[in-house]
């Protein structure tokens, strides 16, 4: 079972693991490896395979940008570059004999990025918290949605599992959409105690307001599709059965509750171009498609629309897309859905804006990363977003992607956090939340091997560094922290 922030070793304040430091020499050793590589194969090409490489790399970005922002002609000639880029640097180090070259270049700095994400996941020093032992809920109420994550309520009977425990449940109509929230509350009314949902994160977060409003607990049965909150909440997302163990032995969890111009969300909220799309009727059936119809008008098209934030009073201006989370995503990542928050009770928003305004700056973003300056990633305890499309003063509605949902708010909206305010009653047996992979930072990195033993590198003052590895919503009997 994997770790839940419940249990397990952690950081005694003596230093880091023998591991870690182990794995950071190891690191440090490989990436001095990939230097001595090429410093050999100099007079052999080694630095052909550098140059190679990068160029390989910038111009297969350049082509992803053409596909995506353009159409016809230049579109087929983005997708030929996409493809052809790292072909050809293949093709190059066969033909001249230095594949071996890229092949040792390619293993050395592999494993160098292995072991420093290893050892900088393995330094870091865990809260060990637990829920609060919470008492068996007397009249619980879950709404569940037969059609979410392809029909799990059925398949898992989830039904009956939580009828037999005593929860009262409520059954959406696919064909005569509900007021969920409106249910929830007429719940409450008839003396439910517990609120719950099996379905889609949109959905959760509707009910969890109540919840929250009433100072009731909530609790998430991961059956909608892709199940991002009970992922951070350290559920099992592969049988959400598993989920409904909380109402016989349970715990109690205070985490934290977003909210976009009064509407609660316990994931993100999107803006621009990802919201603009979403929009579409034909997005559900039809993902990549319609995206791929819609992005030269939302990137590059006449009068595009651009966002302008206020970020803790610090101005963001003219970006493509925004995305605000409840807590901050450990990477970018988020923007593929791949991304994972290690804690969901810190107070404070994740935001990360995109900026891409031609093939230069897409190489810039596959070449440096999160240093690219068409990628802001900050956090911030209040965000305001407004329109730059140029429309003059006064009001402007915008699209906005609420955990998925696609809805219209007026301008300026304001993003904030509730710290603390949602209680998520979950199993006291389930699988918890795999830590997720640092960024890389070779000066904490030379820290751990090399430095005082008595030394971690969240000790250096790395924010990131403390991050908490365990459950990331597992706090103390207070509930709040930040």
């Amino acid at each position: 079972m994997g770790q839940d922030g419940r249990g397990g070793t952690g950081s005694t304040g003596t230093g880091p693991p023998a591991a870690a430091r182990l794995l950071a020499r190891l690191a440090v050793l490989a990436a001095i490896g990939s230097v001595v590589v090429v410093v050999l194969a100099v007079g052999e090409g080694g630095l052909e395979v550098l140059l190679a490489g990068f160029l390989g790399l910038v111009v297969c970005a350049a082509g992803v940008w053409w596909f995506v922002a353009h159409r016809g002609a230049v579109r087929f000639l983005g997708a030929l570059l996409a493809i052809a880029a790292p072909v050809g640097v293949v093709v190059l180090f066969v033909h001249d004999g230095l594949w071996l070259t890229a092949l040792v270049l390619v293993l050395c700095w592999g494993v160098a990025l292995a072991c420093a994400r290893s050892a900088l996941r393995k330094a870091r020093p865990r809260r060990v918290g637990r829920g609060v032992t919470a008492p068996r809920p007397r009249s619980p109420y879950l709404i569940m949605n037969p059609k979410s994550g392809g029909g799990k309520v059925g398949r898992f009977g989830l039904v009956e599992r939580a009828q037999a425990l005593g929860a009262r449940v409520t059954l959406l109509d696919p064909d005569a959409p509900a007021d969920v929230a409106e249910l929830a509350r007429e719940a409450v009314a008839e003396g439910a105690d517990l609120l719950g949902v099996a379905g889609g994160d949109g959905t959760q977060a509707l009910v969890a307001a109540v919840a929250a409003a009433h100072d009731l607990p909530f609790l998430v049965v991961s059956a909608g599709t892709r199940n991002h909150f009970a992922m951070d909440l350290g559920l099992d997302r592969s049988d959400p059965a598993r989920c409904l163990d909380a109402l016989t032995e349970g715990e109690e969890l205070r985490i934290d509750l977003g909210d976009v111009a009064g509407r609660a969300f316990v994931n993100t909220v999107s803006f621009g171009v990802y919201a603009d799309v979403v929009q579409r009727p034909e997005y559900r059936d039809d993902k990549a498609g319609t995206a791929l119809t819609l992005m030269p008008d939302l990137l590059v098209g006449e009068g595009v629309r651009r966002l302008d934030a206020r970020i803790d009073g610090t101005p963001l201006v003219s970006q493509q897309a925004l995305l605000i989370s409840n807590n901050p995503y450990i990477s970018p990542d988020v923007v593929s859905g791949g991304g994972r928050r290690p804690s969901l009770h810190d107070g404070e928003l994740g935001v990360l804006g995109i900026r891409v305004e031609g093939a230069a700056e897409a190489a810039d973003l596959a070449v440096r990363g999160s240093q690219s300056t068409g990628l802001t990633v900050t956090t911030a305890r209040r965000v305001e977003v407004t329109s730059s499309a140029g429309e003059g003063s006064g009001a402007d509605e915008i699209p906005v992607a609420v955990d998925g949902e696609a809805l219209r708010m007026t301008t300026p909206v304001v993003c904030t956090v509730r710290p603390g305010a949602l209680r998520v009653l979950v199993p006291r047996d389930r699988p918890g939340v795999a830590a997720p992979a640092p960024r890389v930072n070779w000066r904490q990195l030379l820290d751990l091997a090399f430095g005082r033993p008595g030394r971690t590198p969240e000790q250096g003052g790395s924010k990131e560094g403390a991050s908490e590895e365990g459950n990331p919503a597992a706090g103390t009997s207070g509930g709040q922290s930040g």
